[in-house]
């Protein structure tokens, strides 16, 4: 079934004294779940297995309470109580024949230590570098204390064999690793033999690694997960210096693990980053080294990952964001459906799990971190429940993947959409300055339903309540999505704001809708996600004169969670966007807008031919509100349940939509729980007094 050309990804290869069974690798990912939800990201690594992975990773795994990144959750191995929940995760990971790996991560100078109170350790005294800026300095690591924490990994890899892995990664990229630390001229400032030249500045690798292999060595894979440049200027580990720093050691560990310096450049969006688009930076490492080389750049065509295969550039190919959005991407190709490959479209919702310390989301994905919680199989649905039928109102994210869902539930599907074409938002958003990726939310679905002989779309098909009830489905699915607000209602104003009666407002929908401003706008962004900052690069290229101004400290503020959030503010830098932050809008005018300092209130009018509000949404959910109205006809005209859910329901971001369209899909027909959790949880045992 396997077209011939990807044979080459299901070779076999050795990393150390274990074998991988393909060249699809899972590097380490985090999910949001860590030490607290130990089950739930034991049984998304276990699913992963199931789809065929060669290599499957943790995230980073806190090897020693002496560094750690409270308020992130992540793993921990502190010690030996730790392992039984990591053996749990260990023993999914290998049920199909994968490679189980650990990544042991000592964060240095990016411990703040907020939970253990511990002084941080680092090369260099330090402040620490977190997301959060903590006002806490890291102490330089003594000689005494280089031991200390060589014999710490040492405890950490002999935990890591007990709690039954087969490859351990050492952690320096990403500025997260002690070992970038160490590489690092910037946070290695030290004038011993573990500082100055490149040769000092590898003694600490060199040594951990040679005592990691004496331990468990025989039996366990090593991996360096290093950084491809740090980006950060002439103090900073560069390409070129990696390049030495790998010839110079090109047998340390069983396998290099290349990553861009730092995570945002590593796991930048699709707005900004290609597929493939770290390949440059690796390109030309492999013949410095005997050792198998891994790299990521959000790989989701078979085709490119062959090409970085038989060109020698790498000789597995990491994937952490394309094995969230599909598990069984490896089986697809094997078994030659690649057009049923759910393709990651790099919004990065799922790093927004790990940035909010939150269960993660993936927007293609929606059974992503719920295998366990809620026992969803991304390939597999629960059994068709007593009725036969579904009504969808509304072909955007959550109509599609309801009806995609229930399709495979069995039920019979209709999908009415008032416009000419299926999508929704995703439709009109993947027009907008760099969200043509997106389209695949709509793409996927809408090929899959394509291929069901149970469901049909049916376009330029807006319906009213009396159409609805005419029709004779048992059950009524309305998600017709949301429509932005003009009047200003957000966070600031919790009621309409003072609007001159002849100003001239738009709002996104409008915009995408074809109809644009011109001359001097303002941009009122109150949203703070991305949609804000996409406008104002289409009205640039449009040829407005833009001013954005927001009432928060950040352009696009949660788009910090998105890793996107200093790329986004630099973009519009560049093309001439005036960016005012901490001030809101108070009043409109016609030619004028009055904004005031959130937090002294001092207003300054800036011109405004035009504003655009990108403020909140309102649910379209008229429709719904019509037919419960009607309810008492429901029988007659057998309807058995009708519910709104997505936009119209709470309008939020795309991925929240395909989840609430798969949650009603799967719950359909099924018992009502009444006041019990819709999923499971894990509570930490209590200690003996």
């Amino acid at each position: 079934m396997r077209d011939s050309r990807y044979d080459i990804l299901f070779e076999p290869m050795a990393i150390g004294p274990v074998t991988a069974m393909n060249r699809f690798y899972q590097v380490p990912h985090c999910n949001g779940g860590g030490y607290r939800d130990p089950s739930a990201a034991a049984e998304m690594r276990g699913i992963k297995a199931e789809g065929g992975w060669g290599v499957i990773f943790t995230e980073q795994c806190e090897m020693h309470h002496t560094s750690e990144i409270t308020p992130f959750i992540e793993l921990r191995l502190w010690e030996d109580k730790d392992i039984p929940q990591l053996r749990r995760m260990s023993e999914k990971m290998k049920t199909h024949g994968a490679l189980a790996g650990i990544q042991l991560a000592y964060s240095g100078i990016n411990g703040p230590n907020l939970y253990t109170k511990e002084v941080p350790l680092a090369p260099s005294a330090l402040p620490i570098r977190t997301f959060t800026n903590d006002p806490v300095q890291a102490r330089a690591l003594s000689k005494s204390d280089i031991r200390d924490l060589r014999r710490w990994f040492v405890n950490a890899a002999k935990r890591s064999k007990l709690a039954g892995f087969d490859l351990i990664c050492l952690y320096g990229a990403h500025g997260f690793g002690i070992f970038q630390h160490f590489l690092s001229r910037a946070t290695n400032q030290r004038g011993d033999e573990y500082g100055g030249s490149l040769e000092n500045r590898a003694r600490f690798v060199n040594e951990v690694v040679a005592d990691i292999r004496d331990a468990v060595g025989d039996c366990m894979g090593l991996t360096l997960r290093v950084s491809l440049d740090e980006t950060i200027g002439e103090l900073g580990f560069s390409n070129a210096e990696l390049r030495e720093f790998i010839e110079m050691n090109r047998d340390l560990p069983d396998l290099w693990d290349l990553a861009q310096g730092t995570w945002e450049d590593c796991s930048g969006p699709s707005r900004f980053k290609e597929e493939g688009a770290q390949e440059q930076l690796v390109s030309g490492i492999r013949v410095l080294t005997s050792k198998p080389v891994v790299g990521v750049g959000r790989f989701t065509s078979p085709d490119v990952m062959v090409r970085m295969v038989k060109s020698g550039t790498l000789d597995f190919i990491g994937c952490a964001r394309p094995s969230i959005a599909d598990p069984f991407l490896p089986r697809k190709v094997e078994e030659g459906r690649i057009d049923d490959i759910r393709e990651c479209i790099g919004c990065n919702i799922c790093i927004t799990g790990d940035m909010t310390m939150s269960i993660s989301r993936c927007t293609q994905n929606p059974t992503f971190m719920e295998e366990w919680r809620k026992g969803w199989h991304p390939e597999r649905m629960n059994p068709k429940g007593e009725s036969g039928n579904v009504l969808v109102i509304g072909s955007g994210p959550a109509g599609l993947e309801a009806a995609w869902a229930l399709c495979r539930r069995g039920y019979d599907v209709a999908i009415a959409e008032a416009r000419t074409e299926i999508g929704g938002r995703v439709t009109l958003e993947s027009r907008l300055p760099g969200l043509s990726a997106w389209g695949r939310v709509r793409d996927y679905r809408e090929y899959q339903l394509r291929q069901r002989p149970n469901a049909e779309i049916y376009l330029d098909s807006a319906l009213s309540a009396a159409d609805v009830m005419e029709f004779g489905f048992q059950n009524i699915a309305i998600a017709t999505g949301a429509t932005w607000r003009r009047d200003g209602v957000a966070r600031q104003h919790v009621v309409p704001m003072p609007i001159a009666d002849n100003a001239r407002i738009y709002t996104p929908d409008d915009l995408m809708a074809g109809r644009m401003p011109a001359g001097d706008v303002v941009i009122y962004d109150d949203d703070h996600y991305y949609m804000g900052g996409v406008l104002a690069e289409l009205l640039v290229k449009n040829g407005a004169n833009v001013t954005l101004i927001t009432p928060s400290a950040f352009v696009s503020d949660w788009t910090n969670n998105t890793l996107e959030q200093a790329t986004i503010h630099a973009r519009l830098d560049e093309m001439g966007v005036d960016i005012v932050l901490n001030r809101g809008v108070i009043r409109i005018g016609t030619d004028h807008v009055v904004s005031n300092c959130v937090y002294t209130g001092k207003t300054r009018t800036y011109p405004a031919e035009a504003v655009v509000m990108v403020t909140s949404r309102t649910g379209n959910d008229t429709l719904y509100h019509d037919l419960v109205a009607r309810q008492a006809d429901w029988a007659d005209a057998g309807i058995l349940s009708v519910r709104v859910f997505g936009d119209a329901e709470a309008a939020g971001p795309i991925a929240w939509a395909t989840y609430a369209g798969h949650r009603y899909a799967r719950e359909l027909d099924e018992p009502d729980r009444g006041d019990a959790l819709s999923f499971r949880r894990e509570i930490t045992g209590l200690a003996a007094e």
